[in-house]
């Protein structure tokens, strides 16, 4: 059995119009929500970011501070290393003078005496200057009297003998009048790196 449509065309047409205009209205209202929700999620995100930077910056603020609480310790820690860096260039090759003497007047021979002494020490290899040969520290330069030939080749001979003593030698040796056998001499010996001190060893250049 068919069924007929008694109603007019222009009220079908008008009840089709409605029925769009309202799938057109939810549609647009559930986009609508869509979006607010949306825009409500983003603006939760952003407001979390924005309060990590804040937590993050203040905790920057706290380190920065502790930070520049701290600083007076690395300055004073600079200064000690200066001070420290100071006192080894001064202590660098020291060597004992007073033990040096000492070694002298065990040294000479009893028939000799020495008129003046000279020692140096030569600046650390570190500095760029020129020093003496690897190993050598300084030399120390005599000059004296001795009664023979024999006692100034015993006088070189000990000088070899003295702990970090090396390469004695005499430059001249003068009669200081015929057949006195008397003779002036100027003699000289290297000082080696055993010579140095402990507290001359440990220092830096």
């Amino acid at each position: 059995m068919s069924q007929v449509n008694l109603l007019p065309p222009e009220l079908r047409q008008h009840q089709a119009t409605r029925r769009t205009t309202t799938l057109v209205i939810a549609v647009g209202a559930a986009a609508f929500v869509a979006v607010l929700l949306f825009s409500f999620m983003k603006s939760a995100q952003l407001s979390s970011k924005r309060q990590e930077l804040a937590d993050q910056q203040s905790a920057n603020q706290e380190v920065q501070a502790k930070i520049q609480n701290l600083q007076k310790f690395g300055d004073l820690k600079a200064q000690l290393q200066a001070k420290q860096q100071l006192i080894g260039t001064v202590y660098a090759n020291e060597v004992s003078w007073s033990g040096i003497l000492l070694d002298i007047s065990r040294a000479i021979p009893p028939d000799a005496y020495l008129t003046s002494i000279t020692g140096q020490i030569a600046p650390p290899e570190a500095t760029g200057t020129t020093g003496p040969p690897s190993g050598l520290v300084g030399s120390i330069t005599f000059a004296g009297s001795v009664k023979s030939a024999d006692t100034l080749a015993a006088w070189l001979t000990r000088l070899e003998q003295v702990h970090g003593w090396v390469n004695a030698w005499a430059n001249n040796a003068n009669e200081s009048g015929p057949f006195t056998r008397v003779y002036q001499f100027q003699s000289g010996v290297d000082l080696s790196s055993d010579v140095v001190t402990k507290r001359g060893r440990g220092a830096q250049p």
